[in-house]
């Protein structure tokens, strides 16, 4: 069976734990050809985001343009992609490419409090690109930004908001749960007609950053397999949650989840 090839269109994280390097990671260890495509580049560790500069929009759809046209994709995961501009540039090359399985980490902002995508392109996200997405994978403080609600604070107010979230176009919605106060962790996959419950015990780790790109990478990896997306998200959620389980003790803050830990267990 060849390889299949899955693009990350997304941040750098200069401290490795998230944005591209998370997500080739990610692809490595889930036995798929991972490729990228930058919006931005960061100054972060594991105390915060210090500093963003975007690449101009001309280069990411050089790079889409460079990829896409010799490579090809059969997954695309998108993560921080920092404004409009830089939304229509992917939109318009996902019609151009005519890429169906993509993977959309809605990334408005860092776990520190960063604000890393522009009030305007939160607008043009929901109206361009989240249509084209097959899976869209909010967490709750992203979910309450995009439905200009207030907080999201319950499972039930979990199953309403994801509800709403579908109406935005994607066909499946994947709410992440992770931000409620349980000995559970919780996440909502809506299809259009039942929500589906994803439930595991919590994990008392410090270190859990890199969380987000690495469970939407992952289910970019499986849909790029061919494999349905309740069966994509179960196995992510299984990787993710191993990752989490060998979070790596770096830095001063809160330090990356461990992508080979998938790898580790398999060995044992």
């Amino acid at each position: 069976m060849s390889l299949k090839k899955v693009l990350t269109i997304a941040g750098s994280d200069s401290s490795g734990g998230a944005g591209i390097q998370a997500d080739l990671k990610t692809f490595q260890e889930l036995d798929t050809y991972g490729m990228s495509a930058i919006t931005a580049i960061t100054a972060q560790n594991t105390l915060g985001v210090q500093s963003v500069l975007p690449i101009p929009p001309a280069m990411l759809h050089q790079q889409l343009e460079s990829v896409l046209s010799d490579i090809g994709a059969d997954a695309i995961k998108t993560g921080m992609l920092v404004s409009s501009e830089h939304i229509m540039v992917i939109a318009d090359m996902l019609a151009t490419y005519q890429i169906d399985r993509v993977v959309i980490d809605p990334v408005l902002g860092s776990t520190s409090g960063s604000e890393l995508t522009r009030q305007d392109a939160i607008i043009t996200l929901k109206k361009m690109l989240w249509p084209m997405a097959k899976v869209v994978t909010p967490n709750l403080l992203e979910a309450a930004i995009l439905l200009e609600c207030p907080p999201i604070e319950s499972v039930k107010e979990m199953e309403e908001a994801v509800i709403k979230l579908y109406d935005f176009g994607a066909p499946y919605v994947l709410l992440k749960g992770g931000h409620l106060p349980s000995d559970q962790s919780i996440d909502l996959l809506f299809d259009g007609e039942t929500v589906h419950h994803f439930s595991s015990p919590r994990i008392k780790q410090r270190h859990t950053h890199g969380t987000g790109c690495t469970l939407a990478s992952a289910i970019a990896a499986e849909l790029a397999k061919g494999v349905d997306v309740i069966t994509a998200v179960q196995t992510a959620k299984s990787f993710m949650n191993n990752a989490i389980k060998e979070g790596i003790a770096i830095g001063s803050g809160s330090g990356p989840i461990n992508q080979a830990a998938n790898r580790h267990r398999s060995n044992e």
